[in-house]
């Protein structure tokens, strides 16, 4: 039995294997209309912005749910509108704040977004927790969900703002997702990212002239290769194995003392199963059903909803509004 949740997850027939269940979710299921309400947020520095995509509760002391989005993702990725349709429906609050340069217009600064950006999210999170006299939850995609875990286990009793998280299919060893990533079909993933990453990356060494090695950019085959020109240097770090080792969230699990979801698939083609960490804090609840893909979770007949994942996430929070944090989980589907 699935101790975290009522019965677990299992693909539908219809939608075998991880990468399936990772493509089809994300360009073939009908994704629900959300009515956003946009603010843009001066940093810290004074040198550039981001963008936060809002849904407005029915009061002042509803909850509040905050999602931080995966690599190139935004409010718009199908997790992302399905999450902020549930909680709409429920008359929550919702924010979505754009990583920098995700938000349909290039940021100002020389920097874009990383991994383990744990500064990045504890200014988001404590200006979000002020405006919110409610419950307040926090979720992470993919690199969100790395990144936020990263924040959660760097802060440890400073968390404690929060009430509850979950990271749904975060890279928590970045190397090993890196690798996964660079090999067989894999590569497809590579070049989408790359398409996009690639890009912003010229416009901004137009913007910052020298920032970066024009060359080595262009040859960059794999995520590997651009992390080293661009984001590891960017943001503080030596290199890509540099990046990859201190960002990753494996490191920090044991730390986590808000009750944590971490939910991944084995057959996640973006971090396979044999990588997954099999133990954590007394208050992360680990839970790895066999089946998924990266961010899928698509359930019902063809041609398949969206729902599961969104209910999973808010059921969550609703248990630990109920009880106290329990001793880490393994939980296999």
């Amino acid at each position: 039995m699935n101790q975290a949740g009522a019965a677990g997850y299992r693909a539908p027939w219809w939608l075998p294997g991880g990468d399936l269940q990772t493509i089809y979710p994300a360009v073939c299921i009908r994704k629900p209309a959300v009515a956003y309400r946009r603010e843009r947020w001066d940093t810290p520095c004074g040198q550039d912005f981001i963008d936060v995509d809002l849904v407005d509760g029915t009061s002042p002391a509803s909850p509040c749910v905050l999602l931080f989005h995966g690599l190139e993702g935004s409010s718009d990725s199908h997790y992302a509108r399905s999450l902020m349709a549930l909680v709409a429906a429920r008359g929550w609050h919702g924010a979505i704040p754009h990583f920098r340069g995700c938000s349909g217009e290039p940021n100002l600064a020389p920097r874009f977004y990383h991994s383990g950006d744990a500064e990045e999210l504890d200014w988001i999170i404590r200006r979000l927790r002020s405006r919110y006299p409610g419950p307040f939850y926090v979720a992470g995609v993919s690199l969100g969900g790395n990144a936020l875990l990263r924040w959660l286990g760097e802060q440890r009793h400073g968390a404690g703002i929060v009430d509850a998280a979950v990271a749904v299919s975060a890279p928590l060893d970045l190397a090993a997702g890196g690798a996964a990533l660079s090999a067989g079909f894999n590569r497809l993933y590579t070049r989408m990212f790359l398409q996009t990453l690639k890009p912003k990356a010229l416009a901004k060494l137009e913007r910052f002239p020298g920032l970066f090695d024009r060359d080595r950019l262009l040859a960059a085959h794999d995520l590997y290769s651009f992390d080293n020109v661009v984001t590891a240097p960017l943001h503080g770090y030596r290199d890509t194995d540099d990046y990859w080792h201190r960002a990753s969230a494996r490191h920090v699990l044991h730390d986590i003392v808000v009750p944590t979801l971490v939910l991944n698939a084995q057959n996640d083609p973006f971090l396979p199963g044999r990588h997954l960490p099999r133990t954590a804090a007394p208050a992360v609840t680990l839970e790895y059903p066999a089946t998924g893909g990266h961010v899928g979770f698509s359930v019902g007949p063809f041609p398949g909803q969206l729902d599961w994942l969104p209910q999973r996430i808010l059921t969550f929070f609703d248990d630990t509004a109920m009880r106290a944090p329990t001793p880490a989980r393994l939980c296999e589907a």
